[in-house]
């Protein structure tokens, strides 16, 4: 287990939502202000992944690089609004990453280049494999690091699953096993059936669905309108909730009986035990997303598997995790944003 300097967060951010509101607001103002890391200068392109998707990406690559970053977002975005991945776009490559940031199914171009939906890592999963080989042919070098956030966070867990799998199939990918380095995630999605019904039991809860739910809807008549025919209409106008998206236009394309089938076979929590790789899981005590109760068996599933790193707070929020400037000073970093610090930290100890 790396060592690191505790989270210590300012007094009245000592709250989950207070938390992960503020990140969300004065992030997205203010970030650029907080890195003297010029943007890298990416190059768009459009690789393909599992099914034959193809997913649109932007790719860094330094001079000489030490390794590649692949990264994506959460439930909902694009590449261009992301602002926390793109910070981390920016802090990796100035410490001589290659980086690829990809909008991953049904989000951002990809869902203006396929109408295929979200699986929830039931192909993401394999998205990052094939990501990994088409970028090893540009010229970013191994080892591969998946990286997410949230939900992107669980995808980028399927993505060491898929690679063990992929690896054992005896297929050609261009990459072998030994060139994935591991994964390292902030606070993701690990058990949507208990998530989302502990989310609408209180009012800010059903006011983050809420919004997530009109984000999700956006995305679904982006699709509907790119692709004529892919998706009925009516469907998406009873699409209101985020369980509700899935019900109507997700689970029976993936053959699924139920939501609650979906959740269960593309939780994350159920792949902790098979993972091989080393990951990095950083999660918060007062994620306002999560269910409190998921923590005991997080704990416990990374307690059994010596592959995983695991970093419990009891503050940070939800894609928070704003240093004071004394937790700054003691975590020796140059900016506030300690989760991101500790994952190029932790990447790093592994190398050695």
């Amino acid at each position: 287990m790396m060592c690191y300097a505790p989270y210590n967060p300012v007094s009245w951010l000592r709250n989950g939502v207070a938390m992960t509101v503020y990140t969300a607001l004065w992030g997205s103002r203010r970030w650029e202000s907080t890195t003297p890391h010029p943007e890298p200068k990416y190059h768009e392109t459009v690789l393909t992944g599992a099914q034959g998707v193809p997913i649109f990406s932007w790719v860094a690559i330094p001079e000489n690089p030490r390794g590649t970053i692949i990264a994506t977002y959460g439930i909902t975005g694009e590449l261009e609004s992301e602002w926390f991945l793109r910070l981390l776009g920016r802090k990796a490559y100035a410490q001589g990453y290659a980086v690829l940031l990809f909008d991953w199914r049904a989000h951002g171009k990809t869902a203006e280049l396929s109408p295929t939906l979200t699986s929830d890592g039931l192909y993401e999963g394999e998205d990052f494999v094939r990501i990994a080989a088409a970028a090893s042919t540009m010229g970013c070098p191994g080892r591969f690091w998946f990286i997410g956030f949230s939900l992107g966070g669980q995808l980028a867990l399927w993505g060491l699953k898929a690679a063990a799998d992929l690896s054992r199939s005896g297929e050609d990918l261009g990459i072998q096993y030994g060139d994935i380095g591991g994964s390292a995630v902030i606070c993701p999605s690990l058990d949507s059936v208990r998530s989302l019904s502990y989310l609408v039991q209180y009012r800010f809860g059903r006011f983050l669905e809420a919004g997530i739910t009109r984000k999700l809807k956006r995305l679904a008549w982006r699709i509907h309108d790119a692709h004529p025919g892919s998706l009925d209409p009516e469907a998406i106008n009873r699409a209101n909730s985020i369980w509700g998206f899935d019900h109507e236009l997700v689970i029976g394309k993936l053959g699924f009986p139920s939501v609650e089938a979906y959740y269960e076979a593309s939780s994350a929590l159920q792949l902790l035990p098979q993972i091989e790789k080393p990951a990095l899981i950083i999660y918060a005590a007062d994620d306002p997303f999560f269910h409190p109760g998921i923590i005991p068996d997080l704990q416990a599933a990374c307690t059994k598997n010596s592959a995983i790193d695991l970093i419990l707070t009891p503050h940070g929020g939800h894609i928070g995790y704003l240093s004071s400037k004394k937790g700054q000073r003691d975590a020796e970093d140059s900016d506030p944003w300690w989760a991101w610090n500790r994952v190029l930290q932790w990447i790093e100890q592994q190398g050695r």
